[in-house]
């Protein structure tokens, strides 16, 4: 098996279970604890690695919600500071990986291959990404695997952000195509409710044959860009991190 191949094979689950402690019964109560809605804690906790910036750099790292969403969550959430939500984001997502992945027969293994994609990854254009691979880790096992999932998946998101811009689309049309396979904690019948999700206004633009072209485009260099970090493994290496993804998928 070679990277692209991999990356091909594991997106969906690396988008699913990477992203899956954002909606969970733990960052709820974290939610509840700290009295934040849902979208400020998530602003605060995903985005709390880049520090108490102003609102236009969390989004020029998230890429894809509207500014003023990405302002008043991130705004909203003020009263928490972004170091400490940050920590108590990463100590949900370790609680959701203690629970969901805790009959995942080999989640050290898991871990070890995914710590061997992130920190061979060039970290240019996916500040999130670099952000998360600097906090501190577990120590092993369903906690240790559920954080670099989620590494591996701010990676791709970084990946896939700049490959949105290279193609000439904004984020609203990339979201509007979307892609088949790409993976994501709730599943979708329809691009517009991802777009709907993410609180773009309506009514949505319908998508041209030229925008769904691009698109397309995006999807290859976002797989192209992010072999480059799976080369870290080899083809048995590979094959293996594609079969223990399955089985975490599996999981319940």
């Amino acid at each position: 098996m070679d990277p692209r191949d991999a990356v091909v094979e594991t997106k969906a689950a690396i988008g699913a279970l990477g992203g899956g402690f954002m909606i969970s019964r733990e960052v709820k109560a974290l939610c509840e604890r700290h009295g934040l809605g849902p979208r400020d804690m998530y602003f605060r906790g995903r985005c709390g690695v880049l520090g108490e910036v102003d609102a236009d750099v969390v989004l020029a790292a998230v890429v894809f919600f509207p500014a003023g969403h990405v302002r008043e969550s991130w705004e909203g959430g003020r009263k928490l500071p972004a170091e400490e939500a940050a920590s108590l984001y990463a100590g949900a997502c370790h609680d959701w990986g203690r629970r969901r992945l805790a009959g995942l027969g080999n989640a050290d293994r898991l871990a070890e291959l995914l710590a061997a994609v992130a920190d061979g990854a060039d970290p240019f254009c996916a500040p999130l990404f670099a952000g998360w691979r600097a906090m501190p880790r577990p120590g092993g096992g369903p906690a240790l695997a559920a954080h670099l999932l989620h590494v591996v998946r701010e990676l791709r998101g970084g990946r896939h952000a700049t490959a949105v811009v290279a193609h000439g689309l904004d984020p609203l049309d990339a979201t509007l195509v979307g892609a088949d396979g790409t993976g994501t904690p709730i599943p979708y019948d329809r691009a517009s409710d991802v777009a709907r999700f993410l609180a773009w206004p309506e009514p949505y633009p319908e998508p041209s044959a030229e925008t769904a072209e691009r698109r397309a485009g995006v999807e290859e260099l976002t797989d192209d860009l992010v072999a480059r970090a799976y080369a870290a493994l080899g083809p048995a290496e590979l094959a293996e991190l594609c079969a223990l993804l399955r089985e975490a998928s599996r999981v319940r």
